[in-house]
């Protein structure tokens, strides 16, 4: 793996100071939109690059009977581990480990899921087209696959790989700095923008209530935006064909309108293959 990787567990250790049940809340209520009310209860559910541990707390929490979280990084492990520590859920069989998505042995022992949850991690593996290709086959026949994949912008895209490799390589005791000179232009245009139009407390709520935002923290996530890395993108249409051609049907999708962001997807594998 590249020596530029960002720190996305040490970001996720300093985003459970700010977890509270609100966010765990909102982080179930995304599941539930995504997949619907039933999908997760009583089913086997995978979270690979499972990050801070958020959403598979909100599985276990949701019902589900088995939960698998995964992380290439120590750092979420023990995350995922805190939090399995302090929200204890019973009645859900809940493992945490280290593991590769790009190791193919270690993702054929883990078997099928009945949900395999992979939301804005596949990118940042340094190989995203094999991390598709190995993401899919933990899907069990009729399961849903939950994926994020940062959109293709082209140039734009291009540029923010640069932003992003230029922030791992840079002391720790910069990288504030940097980031502070890369978003604060960003922020004051959309705080100029919303006062503009009158509406200056459109902006301050974009953070005050950014806990909406499947449980997340504002803050957190720009320092996982500017310093995440490894990253790669895709059009949608491009991971459309990818899993159309696997046999996946798409469920739902939600684009960032061709902007700056994650584009979102659910797709279902057939329950069964036809025969001849």
């Amino acid at each position: 793996m590249t020596d530029d990787r960002f720190g996305f567990g040490d970001n996720w250790r300093r985003f459970l100071d700010v977890l509270d049940d609100e966010r765990i809340a909102e982080a179930e209520r995304s599941l539930v939109e995504w997949l619907g009310e039933d999908a997760v209860r009583g089913k086997s559910f995978l979270d690979a690059g499972c990050g801070s541990g958020l959403f598979s707390l909100a599985a276990a929490r949701l019902g589900a009977a088995r939960v698998h979280s995964f992380d290439y990084d120590p750092a979420s492990v023990a995350c995922a581990e805190e939090l399995r520590r302090r929200y204890p859920v019973p009645e859900t069989a809940w493992t945490v480990e280290r593991g590769d998505v790009l190791d193919a042995a270690y993702m054929s022992d883990l078997g099928t899921f009945d949900v395999a949850y992979s939301w804005g991690v596949l990118h940042h593996t340094g190989d995203m087209w094999s991390a598709l290709e190995r993401i899919e086959h933990a899907v069990a026949p009729g399961g849903r696959l939950f994926i994020a994949i940062y959109n293709d912008q082209g140039s734009t895209s291009r540029r923010w790989g640069v932003i992003k490799r230029t922030y791992n390589r840079l002391p720790a005791v910069l990288r504030p700095v940097f980031l502070t000179l890369v978003m604060g232009p960003r922020e004051l245009r959309s705080l100029l923008m919303q006062t503009l139009r009158g509406r200056p407390q459109d902006y301050v709520r974009s953070w005050t209530r950014y806990k909406a935002t499947r449980g997340m923290s504002r803050w957190h996530d720009l320092v996982d935006w500017v310093g995440g890395y490894p990253f790669e993108v895709a059009k949608p249409e491009e991971i459309f064909d990818f899993y159309r051609d696997r046999g996946f049907e798409l469920l739902r999708m939600r684009t960032c309108g061709g902007g700056l962001g994650c584009n979102e997807f659910v797709l279902a594998r057939a329950a069964s293959v036809g025969g001849p």
